[in-house]
């Protein structure tokens, strides 16, 4: 029977290696080539300011921090409440390892070469790797509400040592070298210019790339199955606390890079940056996008980080209204963010990305209705 590679009304995938493709249809391909070229061509809107470039490339800094996080609660089922702490250990691996190895060895001064960045960006991954599995064993033994607190515990302790560290200047600000690139000095986010925006969209398609074929590897398939049921899982051979401990790895690994990222990209690293209140944001990105999905891990950060300035807004609004009313900015912030997650988990605890799943549907069954 021949099948038509550009519209499929169902799954007609016949074999295994047709069923661990990651595109049912052409079409689908070519959708994802026109968003790509679409995000490239982003820079050069003409609505393109100062602001908004800040704004696209946190989203994009952001969503490689939480893909790590949608591999550990997404997939593996485990709560994270410190994911902010991974990324803080990389952003201090990136700034120290720059400042106390690569300056006085390498003779960096003012800027550090773009193949620099490139080569510590993993390095800084692998450390915050490290942690991640450290804070995974607990794992072991506890779940759900116990292992939660233990990666709080983890949050907590992660700012204690920074506050408290010399060599850390006590959570103040450590100075991160600018980018050199090809004789250009970058100047991160004080600049208006595109070089940050492409930089961290090619870290997020090559780390997407990863994390979806991950995810349909025998790893990613065991990690589904300890979320279902780790007891059914230990029963067909699968190790589900080495599992847990390897989701915290990974989870750490892109919340490492994105920290390093975040690093070069502030020229600066601070506490307050990976604070416990990140660690929630990331978790309402989660969330809201959608857990246990790619296309949630894309959707949440940029459904958080362009309400911010509509919540601002409406806060100066208000002001404006209401003189009478005190500091209605900073407790109409975590308000507004507490009422999205509530009313999420309630009316829609897919996410975001159930939407879209539904679009597709639609567009995939059209003009049926059924």
């Amino acid at each position: 029977m021949a099948v038509n590679r550009w519209i499929q009304s169902g799954n007609y995938r016949r074999n295994y290696k047709e069923d661990q493709t990651i595109f049912a249809t052409f079409s689908e391909q070519a959708s994802l080539v026109v968003l790509i070229i679409l995000l490239f061509l982003v820079p050069y809107a003409p609505f393109m300011s100062r602001s908004l470039f800040r704004l696209f490339d946190l989203v994009l800094i952001y969503t490689v921090a939480v893909m790590g996080l949608n591999i550990v609660t997404g997939f593996a089922g485990q709560i994270s409440i410190g994911h902010a702490a991974f990324m803080g250990v990389g952003a201090y691996a990136a700034a120290t390892i720059t400042r106390d190895l690569a300056v006085p060895l390498l003779g960096f001064a003012d800027a550090v070469p773009f193949w620099y960045v490139l080569l510590l960006l993993p390095v800084s991954g692998l450390i915050a790797a490290t942690a991640g599995a450290f804070v995974g064993l607990p794992s072991f033994r506890l779940k759900h509400l116990y292992l939660a607190i233990a990666t709080l515990a983890f949050q907590i302790i992660f700012t204690w040592s920074v506050g408290h560290t010399p060599w850390l200047k006590q959570g103040g600000s450590i100075r991160v070298p600018r980018v050199e690139f090809f004789g250009e000095i970058i100047r991160g986010s004080s600049a208006i210019g595109p070089f940050f925006y492409y930089f961290g969209l090619v870290v997020v398609i090559v780390m997407a790339l990863a994390f979806r074929n991950l995810l349909r590897s025998k790893f990613g398939r065991a990690l589904v199955a300890v979320r279902d049921n780790d007891r059914a899982a230990d029963a067909m051979g699968i190790n589900p606390g080495a599992t847990k401990v390897m989701a915290f790895a990974i989870g750490g690994f892109y919340a490492g890079v994105a920290g390093a990222l975040l690093a070069f990209y502030n020229g600066s690293v601070i506490v307050e940056s990976f604070s416990l209140a990140i660690s929630i944001d990331f978790l309402a990105m989660a969330i809201i996008g959608g857990l246990g999905t790619l296309v949630g891990s894309l959707i949440g950060p940029v459904f958080l980080q362009f309400l911010d300035p509509w919540v601002e807004q409406l806060a100066d609004l208000v002001q404006w209204v209401m003189p009478s009313t005190i500091d209605v900015g900073t407790a109409m912030r975590p308000s507004v963010f507490g009422i999205i997650i509530v009313l999420f988990l309630i009316f829609e605890p897919r996410g975001l990305a159930n939407w879209w799943r539904l679009l597709r549907q639609y567009f995939k069954r059209w003009p049926f209705k059924f």
